[in-house]
C-alpha cells in the first residue's frame, strides 16, 4: 500500500502567506472605507458649519437691516405727529373753523365758502378764506424743521353723490385746480416768491367726485361735509415706509 505523498514546507507557507496577504489587503480595504467615511462625513459636518454661520451672518445682517428700517419708520412718524400737532397749533385760536386730523394731517375746507353750487371759479368769499389759511398752512409744512421731509402737497376736491359721476369728477378736478392756481398765483400776495416757487415742485390738484363721501354716525352721507377742498401732505419714502411698516408687522 503507498503512503500519502507529503506537502513540501515551501507549498504550505506559500499557502499561509497568500491568507495573509489577502488578509491584509481586506484589512487595508477596511481601513481605507473607514477613513474616506469619516473624511466625508468631516467634509459634511465643516460644511454645515460654514451654513450655519453663513445663515447666522445672514440673519444679523437682515436684523440690522430691520432695525435700520425700524428707525427710520420710528423717525418718519415721529416727524409726521410732530407736524400735525404742529398745524393744531398754528390754527388753534384763530377765526379758521380748521379741523386737523389727528391720524393723516388732512384738512376739509368747505365748499360752499369757496364756490357756488355746480361751479368751480372761486368766490371772493373762497379767496378770503385761502388768504388766511394759506400762510399760516404752507408757513407750518415748509419750516425748517418740516421742509426737508415733505415731498407732495395734495389739494384734492370732492362732492356729495348726488348727480353723475362723471360730471362730479370734472367738477371736482376743476375746484382743486382753482385752489391750487391760487396758491401759485404770484399776483396774490398771500405767499412769498421763494414759497411758490418750492410749491410748484410738490403740489399735485385732483377731483375725486364722490368716491369718498363723508358719513354721520348713522352711516348716512353727510352732502355738506361731503363737498369739500381738502390738504393733504405726504412725506419722503412714505411709501417704502410703509412697505416696510407692513414687514415689520408680519
Amino acid at each position: 500500500m503507498r503512503r500519502p505523498k507529503e506537502k513540501r514546507p515551501e507549498e504550505e507557507t506559500s499557502y499561509w502567506l497568500s491568507y495573509s496577504d489577502m488578509m491584509a489587503a481586506l484589512l487595508l480595504i477596511f481601513i481605507l472605507i473607514i477613513s474616506f467615511t469619516i473624511l466625508q462625513s468631516q467634509k459634511r459636518y465643516e460644511q454645515k458649519e460654514q451654513e450655519l454661520i453663513s445663515q447666522q451672518e445672514l440673519v444679523a445682517k437682515q436684523q440690522e437691516q430691520l432695525d435700520e428700517q425700524q428707525e427710520q419708520l420710528d423717525k418718519l412718524i415721529g416727524i409726521r405727529t410732530e407736524l400735525i400737532q404742529a398745524l393744531k397749533e398754528e390754527f388753534d385760536g384763530t377765526d379758521l373753523s380748521v379741523n386737523v386730523d389727528s391720524k393723516t394731517g388732512s384738512i376739509a375746507l368747505d365748499s360752499s365758502i369757496l364756490f357756488d353750487s355746480g361751479q368751480f371759479a372761486l368766490k371772493s368769499s373762497g379767496e378770503e378764506l385761502l388768504q388766511k389759511f394759506l400762510p399760516k398752512y404752507i408757513g407750518v409744512l415748509t419750516d425748517k424743521q418740516f421742509n426737508d421731509y415733505v415731498s407732495e402737497i395734495i389739494i384734492e376736491g370732492h362732492t356729495d353723490t348726488q348727480g353723475d359721476y362723471l360730471f362730479n369728477l370734472e367738477l371736482s378736478q376743476k375746484r382743486a385746480l382753482s385752489v391750487a392756481t391760487f396758491c401759485l398765483d404770484t399776483n396774490k400776495g398771500v405767499l412769498s416768491e421763494s414759497k411758490i416757487n418750492k410749491l410748484r415742485k410738490i403740489v399735485t390738484a385732483n377731483g375725486k367726485s364722490y368716491s369718498n363721501p363723508v358719513m354721520d354716525e348713522n352711516g348716512k352721507e353727510d352732502q355738506n361735509a361731503s363737498r369739500r377742498v381738502e390738504f393733504l401732505f405726504r412725506l419722503k419714502d412714505e411709501e417704502m415706509i410703509q412697505d416696510m411698516s407692513e414687514i415689520l408687522n408680519e
